[in-house]
């Protein structure tokens, strides 16, 4: 696995984020596979959550910290940030099994160090896309086999988000998964919505025949042919909504623990 180089790679983020942004996107974590945050298997034993591209302040790194160690009390946890100022700032938050870094695509890892997952939220929408591949590649070569990453983009307050799942595969590569959407319904429930915050590979890719552009139009038809479910609140039509996307043959997962917080996931 690859190691630090002299000089990070990236750009820095606006940095702008507000308390619980990304609550549930951890959640959904918790929810998708617990296993991973305490697997202690080989070099899982000692591996690390990254989360990329804090921002101003370590918050989220923090918030995600209390949270996954309600799983794994003794789980490693890496903030990156390309910014020198924002890590330097970070410091007086550190301690034994939370560490803030300088770095960027290419992680600040030390000696003997290995990742099992990666959060990176709201930092490659400022790329163009030819960005995004390699950026992808360079994030897949510290990741354990069998890892994940999760990367995507929230809304400001993180009511609504749309992200990537990627798999670490053995030929040290991601394997695109899942693609996520998220709601707490406190803007209600609007499909346009989530198109507005799609991950960089597939934003510019709503046009006609592509199958992002069919897979919106789908479940646009099915909130629209569902819309009387309404009546019994916004989770009851988001749920109906994705029963009638499965039906016209998408690959949806329907079990009521996704959609019943307002998760929905597309694999892919």
């Amino acid at each position: 696995m690859k190691r630090i180089n002299k000089k990070p790679e990236g750009k820095p983020t606006r940095g702008k984020t507000a308390d619980n942004r990304l609550r549930r996107v951890d959640n959904f974590i918790l929810l998708y596979e617990p296993a991973l945050l305490t697997r202690t298997d080989g070099l899982f034993s000692d591996s690390l959550f990254v989360d990329l591209g804090y921002g101003f302040d370590p918050r989220t790194t923090l918030e995600s910290a209390a949270r996954f160690r309600h799983v794994n009390p003794n789980l490693r946890i890496l903030g990156v940030e390309i910014d020198k100022d924002r890590v330097e700032a970070a410091q007086p938050f550190a301690d034994e099994t939370t560490f803030f870094r300088l770095g960027g695509f290419n992680l600040p890892l030390q000696k003997g160090e290995t990742v099992r997952l990666i959060r990176a939220f709201n930092v490659l929408r400022q790329y163009e896309e030819k960005d995004f591949a390699p950026a992808y590649e360079h994030l897949a070569e510290y990741v354990l086999p069998g890892g994940l990453m999760i990367e995507g983009t929230s809304t400001p307050f993180g009511s609504v988000w749309a992200a990537n799942l990627a798999r670490r595969v053995e030929a040290v590569q991601w394997s695109l998964e899942a693609l996520v959407f998220s709601t707490n319904f406190h803007t209600g429930f609007e499909v346009e919505e989530f198109q507005t915050i799609l991950p960089k590979n597939y934003i510019h890719h709503v046009l006609e025949g592509e199958p992002i552009h069919d897979f919106f139009e789908a479940w646009k038809r099915s909130a629209a042919e569902t819309s009387a479910a309404k009546v019994f609140g916004l989770k009851q039509w988001f749920a109906s909504a994705a029963i009638s996307l499965a039906q016209k043959g998408f690959d949806i997962d329907l079990h009521k623990k996704w959609l019943g917080k307002g998760y929905l996931i597309w694999y892919r």
